[in-house]
């Protein structure tokens, strides 16, 4: 019987980590491996994950590949690491993926039909998790509407920006997709944006209304879809491609020193994020007098922070935040804004 593997999507600070961590406190002794990618320089998904204090949950059992998406990197990396889970004395039971924001779905799948993995492993379903608050301000959905107009007043108009073009691939293809966040989505807007993401999806793809990425593991991990053999009906943008790369995004870490005052780095992080329209903020800061880990998460304007752990004996109580967005981002004007 071949092992059920979960391909989690979503763009930048959708939910998919907390979604991860749902997943790990919900296992119930299930065997579940974890490969983890992101895009940028510091390992703040693994870490966060590995802060999350779930019984099992340790260094061996979280495997973070090289820098670049699954698919970019998939011939140096997700070969050797599926080997190495599948040929463990007790294979897991279930493997999930979580993929970068940036990545493109549908390369990695591809990678599930090579001989290696395909006798062993099926790709159970695509999860594609959703920032509603986000989608519902139309900042990475389109209009294909108003996209043909523009069109044809303009021959030479770029239709679909990257961000949007990575945003409609992971939705095409989805087998699930989750809305998430949805306390933060107005009534009002639900109609609209439930529009906005039917227009995206394939037919009979369901999509479920989650607030902190919960849902029920039964309906999460048990699609049976076998998506390395449903390809040809998952259309993407970028089929025929060879390859794709992230060159219309960058990042960057910023280190800070002691933050004394949380609140007053969330203020900067806010202003920063509108002054020069970064995607993406998060890492952790050390906090003078509390003895926990502050986790900071930001998606354009909107921030979350938490402490998550206590700092171990000898860890080195650094405040460091990666920043992401598209390339060309003025890196010393956004440094000294979050110093302060």
């Amino acid at each position: 019987m071949k092992i059920p593997a979960t391909v989690i999507t979503g763009f930048l600070g959708a939910g998919k980590t907390t979604l991860i961590r749902h997943i790990l406190a919900n296992a119930n002794g299930r065997r579940i491996a974890l490969i983890i990618n992101e895009f940028g320089d510091m390992g703040v998904d693994r870490d966060v994950v590995n802060g999350c204090g779930f019984e099992g949950c340790d260094e061996d059992d979280v495997m973070e590949l090289a820098n670049g998406c699954i698919c970019c990197t998939v011939a140096d990396d997700f070969l050797p690491t599926m080997e190495k889970l599948l040929n463990r004395a007790e294979p897991p039971e279930h493997i999930i993926i979580e993929t970068s924001g940036l990545a493109l779905p549908k390369p990695l799948v591809k990678a599930f039909n090579w001989p290696e993995i395909r006798a062993k492993v099926t790709v159970d379903g695509v999860v594609a998790v959703v920032d509603g608050p986000a989608v519902a301000a139309g900042r990475f959905a389109d209009d294909p509407n108003k996209v043909q107009q523009a069109r044809e007043a303009d021959d030479n108009i770029d239709h679909h920006s990257p961000l949007e073009e990575v945003f409609e691939d992971q939705l095409l293809c989805a087998d699930l997709v989750l809305l998430n966040k949805a306390d933060l989505v107005a009534d009002a807007d639900k109609a609209s944006l439930s529009a906005t993401i039917q227009r995206e999806i394939r037919p009979g793809v369901k999509v479920v209304e989650t607030t902190n990425s919960n849902i029920d593991l039964n309906v999460l991990l048990a699609m049976s879809a076998a998506v390395e053999d449903d390809l040809d009906a998952r259309p993407s943008h970028h089929d025929g491609d060879d390859d794709h790369d992230h060159d219309d995004f960058e990042s960057f870490s910023v280190t800070l020193g002691d933050v004394d005052d949380p609140v007053a780095l969330e203020d900067r992080i806010k202003a920063a994020t509108v002054a020069h329209d970064i995607l993406r903020v998060k890492g952790f800061v050390n906090v003078p007098g509390k003895p926990m880990r502050h986790v900071v998460q930001a998606v354009g304007p909107r921030v979350d922070r938490y402490f998550d752990r206590a700092w171990q004996d000898g860890e080195a109580r650094l405040s460091r935040l990666v920043v992401i967005g598209e390339t060309g981002l003025d890196r010393a004007a956004i440094a000294r804004a979050l110093q302060g």
